[in-house]
């Protein structure tokens, strides 16, 4: 009989030629367990999802709650579900001024329902991007991916889209009355976590003010307190036309959502009608999580923890192969020597029981974002663990 290794690498479809076919089999707090009991600090929450860590207990008791009222029911604006209702409420509470929600499945199909409410809105075609960001990989999102290492194969892509480096000032003169909206990260993420110029994202909220363009936030990875506020865009003093919400923000479930006021959203509701539509988007367990993770960020002291522990990190992350430490909030990018260097150094964690990563467009970078929950002996342990792996390499 065909181990559950072999059967993965038989009938799962793998996204590298060397997965890393971790065999989990629990998941709790800040932890995931493998076949064998070894235990291993997520210090990557699973790409930033699990910012209240694994399962943890108000959000599993809202599911289970809500698996006992009703599965899934037509969830794109025609029925009336409590904790749809009740999470767009919370939302617009926390977002003066963003007042409509759009419930989908992912953090590219909140991309793609932001570019299609964009363009709807302003009667334009264009829409500008930044380089080295990362919106989805679904086409039309991978359309503003640059450079185009991941997605030249995938050529021809969607029309119309410009590129703009983050934090120049030079290239908000390529926003104009022919751009629909300009679509940027918070806190860039892919490119090593490059954190913005406070003047430039305000020059930028300017800019598209002036010439009618709409500005998207894309907080997929920066928002849900991962900074140390609840979004990423209250630290710098502006506010997005749309905003783009997923990964933590539904606690470990799949749930992703944009965010725009009622005057901008309702263009989706007529000529034509359905505008935009989907079958699972906000289903109703999913979005019981999320409104359960987003209540724990906001009336919990979690967020209000982040800068002290963020401190903690950099602090014991001094080694001499260590170049450069980014960090915003409990989001920490640490410049090695070169990619040989991170991943060895990923491996040698791996075996010491903690789990990182590096990323998309900077492979010279260590990734670290771990649950917001992670207490100070974690965060030395795991700091030790990374250590002693740059010692190994």
């Amino acid at each position: 009989m065909l181990s559950l290794r072999q059967l993965f690498l038989r009938h799962v479809a793998q996204t590298s030629s060397n997965p890393l076919g971790l065999e989990i089999e629990r998941a709790e707090g800040i932890y995931l367990y493998d076949n064998k009991g070894q235990r291993y600090i997520d210090l990557i929450a699973g790409i930033n999802v699990s910012c209240l860590g694994h399962r943890h207990p108000r959000v599993e008791a809202a599911i289970k709650a809500q698996l006992e009222r009703y599965w899934h029911a037509m969830v794109y604006g025609e029925y009336v579900l409590a904790p749809q209702v009740q999470l767009a409420k919370l939302l617009a509470e926390q977002l003066p001024g963003l007042d409509s929600v759009y419930f989908v499945n992912s953090g590219a199909e909140a991309t793609e329902g932001a570019m299609k409410l964009a363009k709807r809105y302003t009667g334009r075609a264009e829409i500008i991007a930044c380089r080295w960001a990362y919106h989805g990989s679904t086409q039309g999102a991978a359309s503003l991916m640059w450079p185009t290492d991941f997605t030249l194969p995938y050529y021809p892509l969607l029309p119309g889209i410009r590129h703009i480096s983050f934090n120049c000032f030079f290239c908000l003169e390529q926003i104009t009355t022919r751009t629909a909206a300009v679509i940027v990260e918070t806190v860039q993420a892919e490119s090593g976590l490059t954190l913005p110029n406070n003047a430039w994202l305000q020059a930028l909220r300017q800019r598209c003010t002036e010439v009618g363009a709409l500005l998207i936030l894309d907080e997929i990875q920066a928002g849900c307190g991962r900074t140390g506020t609840l979004f990423a865009f209250q630290r710098y003093g502006i506010k997005p036309d749309i905003l783009l919400l997923a990964k933590g923000f539904g606690g470990g479930m799949p749930i992703g959502a944009f965010v725009a006021s009622r005057e901008v959203m309702q263009v989706l509701s007529y000529d034509p009608p359905l505008g935009h539509i989907t079958t699972f988007g906000g289903h109703p367990v999913c979005a019981a999580a999320a409104l359960a993770t987003m209540q724990e960020l906001i009336y919990s002291d979690l967020i209000a923890q982040v800068s002290l522990k963020e401190q903690l990190f950099r602090q014991q992350l001094v080694h001499p192969r260590i170049r450069e430490v980014r960090s915003a909030g409990l989001w920490l990018a640490l410049d090695l020597d070169d990619a040989t260097l991170v991943q060895q150094v990923v491996a040698a964690c791996l075996q010491r029981g903690v789990i990182t990563d590096w990323f998309l467009f900077n492979n010279r970078s260590l990734r670290i974002a771990p649950p917001l929950i992670i207490q100070p002996d974690d965060i030395r342990f795991a700091c030790e663990a990374i250590l002693n792996a740059l010692d190994q390499g």
